[in-house]
């Protein structure tokens, strides 16, 4: 297995085997040094055996471990902090229980670079599996991560706001609504009843309808969905229309410019985010950077340039002040904290920040993943876009993740987005399924 945009992921114990953990337990030390690592996974039926093959690796290796048990990706990065320590994290994000994943974090909570990624690729050659077994110190201790989150408020709080809040049933089913209540907030938390095979099912950030319908049932002000690592956010307004990473990238730039706290005046986001956030942007004298997709692109551009808040459209966003890794708990207090301060709805902030251009994305599933989609299909991309007579554009590239390619278009219309999208889709469905 291989690197992709967020860790090594595949099917649980095919793709993604106890054996393989705990050559990258051992792989991973190896790399990266240091003596203790903070570990932490999601509520999938096969993270436990995947958590205590990755330890066996690591202590294989003379590294210290400490289990966060059930821990969302952003606490386990935080703790890697505070501690001074590695990060590892057993968690598909997004993907259906059957999928799992891992993370892992440098030392201090670091996203790992794409050379360093290289090196423990190939030092997996080189090891051999372990056997699990061994002691483990273990922790549930939320506190420091709580107050952590919490002093992004500097005292003020969430009260008088009704928030839904759908936690995917994934890592952060407890601390989240923790977090939101400690906040002050009056909070309704739904799909929080994680099963090991209910994480992300009809729910969570990538299932927005969900939460949609609770916020609509319990007359709420607002949404916000979780995925499955809770590294991310997604939020509804009180009508049960969708705010998406866009969104909310826009109103919290405003937000911290207006307090003086945007460095730069800079907001860092990848070529997938809508061209209405750019005009927007621009027009409140913000600047942007682009990035290619994936959150740890956005961290090195925030690092090289020293700037204060970067995401993504689909809801990663990053708090290069306050975290290492984006995070999705942090997300939802700083825009709830927005919403508050203003007095305003959460939909009169939401169409304030932007217009976003009709857009649609289409995932056409591969018989393997092609890395070079856009190139081999240069020319069809070409002619589509020249039917868009420059209103709009065009972005094919391969998933991260999955054996999936994505189609993206922007036109002035959604029947025109959705013709051109179509059309590319059904080409890469001929050329690559």
């Amino acid at each position: 297995m291989r690197f992709g945009t967020d860790g090594v992921r595949g099917v649980a114990g095919t793709e993604l085997t106890a054996e393989f953990a705990s050559r990258l337990g051992r792989a991973a030390a190896r790399v990266l040094g240091g003596d203790h690592v903070v570990i932490g996974g999601d509520t999938r039926l096969s993270t436990p055996e995947l958590e205590v093959a990755l330890a066996a690796g690591f202590r294989t290796e003379g590294v210290d471990v400490v289990s966060l048990g059930i821990a969302p990706t952003p606490m386990v990065a935080f703790e890697a902090q505070r501690r001074g320590a590695l990060g590892a994290v057993v968690s598909a994000s997004h993907n259906h229980y059957q999928d799992n994943g891992i993370k892992l974090f440098a030392a201090g909570g670091i996203k790992l670079t794409d050379d360093v990624e290289r090196r423990i690729e190939a030092t997996l050659e080189q090891v051999a599996a372990v056997p699990p077994g061994g002691r483990q110190r273990a922790t549930t201790d939320h506190r420091p991560y709580v107050t952590h989150v919490l002093d992004y408020l500097e005292g003020r709080g969430l009260v008088g706001l009704r928030v839904v809040l759908d936690t995917a049933n994934g890592a952060a089913f407890d601390v989240a609504p923790e977090v939101l209540r400690a906040a002050g907030a009056d909070v309704v938390v739904v799909a929080d009843r994680p099963d090991g095979r209910n994480i992300n099912a009809g729910c969570g950030a990538t299932v927005p309808t969900h939460v949609a319908a609770a916020v609509l049932e319990h007359g709420a002000d607002v949404g916000v969905a979780l995925d499955g690592d809770a590294d991310r956010l997604i939020a509804v307004d009180h009508t049960g229309a969708v705010v998406d990473g866009d969104h909310i990238i826009a109103m919290v730039a405003n937000d911290l410019k207006s307090k003086g706290e945007l460095r730069n005046d800079t907001v860092v986001v990848t070529v997938m985010t809508n061209l209405g956030f750019h005009l927007a942007m621009r027009d409140a004298g913000i600047h942007v950077v682009e990035t290619a997709v994936g959150d740890r692109y956005v961290l090195e551009a925030l690092a090289a340039g020293g700037h204060s808040l970067g995401g993504e459209q689909s809801g990663h966003v990053i708090f290069a002040d306050h975290a290492t890794t984006g995070d999705g708990v942090l997300t939802a207090v700083a825009l709830l904290d927005a919403v508050k301060r203003s007095g305003r709805s959460l939909a009169a902030l939401a169409a304030d920040a932007m217009t976003p251009l009709p857009q649609v994305l289409v995932n056409v599933r591969v018989a393997h993943r092609v890395h070079d989609a856009a190139e081999q299909l240069a020319d069809e991309i070409a002619r589509v876009e020249s039917t868009l007579g420059g209103t709009g554009r065009v972005l094919v590239r391969p998933s991260g993740t999955e054996p999936l390619v994505r189609v993206m278009v922007e036109a002035s219309t959604p029947e025109s987005a959705q013709d051109a999208a179509d059309e590319l889709a059904a080409v890469a469905a001929r050329r690559f399924g």
